[in-house]
């Protein structure tokens, strides 16, 4: 018999359907249907194998098809990940070299993505240094800088005998606390011998290390290195200034300036030095920037003997003092 039309599936459903349901033979369907009864029973085998799917749970199927999308998207988001890591740890390496400034100009403050506090800690700087605003009165700048001019002359004089002195020969009334928090602002304090009770007092969580140039000649370059922070006033407010020294040829390895009192610029002087050179030995005070695990793991690392200054002893890091 000779097919003379396209059968649609529908149509072929429909023949299969017939053949299961009725007595008729597949010749006689043949001839109703006009189709070749060879035609016709491999539609019936095809129906019969594959009605068992019929009865399979697509649910399945959808769940397996969603999980091999997740495990891509997964995949995808891994390397992309990766890709980050790399060019973020690439950019930390390269900015090392920016100053604060440079890093602060950064910041985009309008970043509705990327909080200031995520934006800090991938500049590698700390949060507090994006709020700060060094505002100071007239009047403060002028008591700054008479403190400045006292302590440089008379190290050893604390808060109540330089409130004296202004008072007596500026005219300026001011109290002791009121020193006392411009001192504490400027980073300095008064230099003089502690009672036996009181050298327990330094912060018990950092390790005072022993000082290791007494009586020790220092012969030649890289044998020592000191380092200090110091106040310095400006015509409009004030700064800070750390610096590392070479006790040997006074040369000074690396220095930065900073508006506030961070350790952060403290660490990168120390960085920046060690990609200069290596000390046997390095100096310091007690100060709670010197003995911080963060400053002292960077000379451990190196395998640099740390030394530090005895308590009020000014003269055992006279160099850098002097500087």
């Amino acid at each position: 018999m000779k097919q003379n039309h396209k059968v649609s599936k529908e149509e072929k459903a429909r023949i299969v359907l017939t053949i299961l349901r009725s007595d008729k033979t597949a010749n006689e369907i043949a001839s109703q249907y006009r189709v070749h009864p060879n035609i016709i029973s491999r539609w019936k085998q095809t129906a019969i194998e594959g009605l068992p799917e019929l009865f399979e749970d697509k649910r399945q199927e959808v769940d397996r098809n969603k999980y091999q999308e997740q495990e891509q998207l997964v995949e995808r988001l891994y390397k992309l990940v990766g890709q980050r890591d790399i060019e973020l740890d690439w950019l930390k390496k390269n900015y090392r070299s920016l100053t604060m400034t440079d890093k602060l100009s950064l910041v985009d403050r309008e970043n509705s993505e990327i909080s200031l506090s995520r934006q800090a800690e991938i500049l590698d700087i700390s949060r507090s240094s994006l709020y700060y605003q060094n505002e100071v009165s007239d009047r403060d700048l002028l008591l700054m800088n008479l403190i400045d001019e006292i302590y440089t002359e008379h190290p050893t004089y604390g808060k109540r005998t330089i409130a004296t002195i202004i008072r007596r020969d500026n005219k300026i009334p001011i109290g002791k606390k009121h020193v006392r928090t411009l001192m504490a602002r400027m980073g300095i304090t008064a230099i003089y011998p502690k009672k036996k009770r009181d050298l327990s007092q330094p912060n018990k969580q950092h390790k005072i290390y022993q000082y290791l140039l007494r009586g020790l000649s220092i012969t030649r370059v890289n044998q020592g290195w000191s380092t200090d922070i110091t106040y310095i006033r400006l015509e409009h407010g004030f700064c800070y200034l750390v610096a590392i020294i070479d006790r040997y040829s006074r040369r000074v390895i690396a220095w930065e300036l900073s508006n506030t009192l961070d350790i952060d610029f403290c660490l990168r002087v120390l960085e920046r030095a060690y990609t200069l050179g290596t000390p046997e030995i390095f100096n310091s005070n007690q100060g709670s920037h010197f003995t911080s695990p963060k400053f002292t793991a960077l000379s451990i690392a190196k395998g640099v003997k740390i030394s530090m200054d005895g308590k009020g002893r000014c003269l055992d890091n006279i160099f850098i003092e002097r500087l």
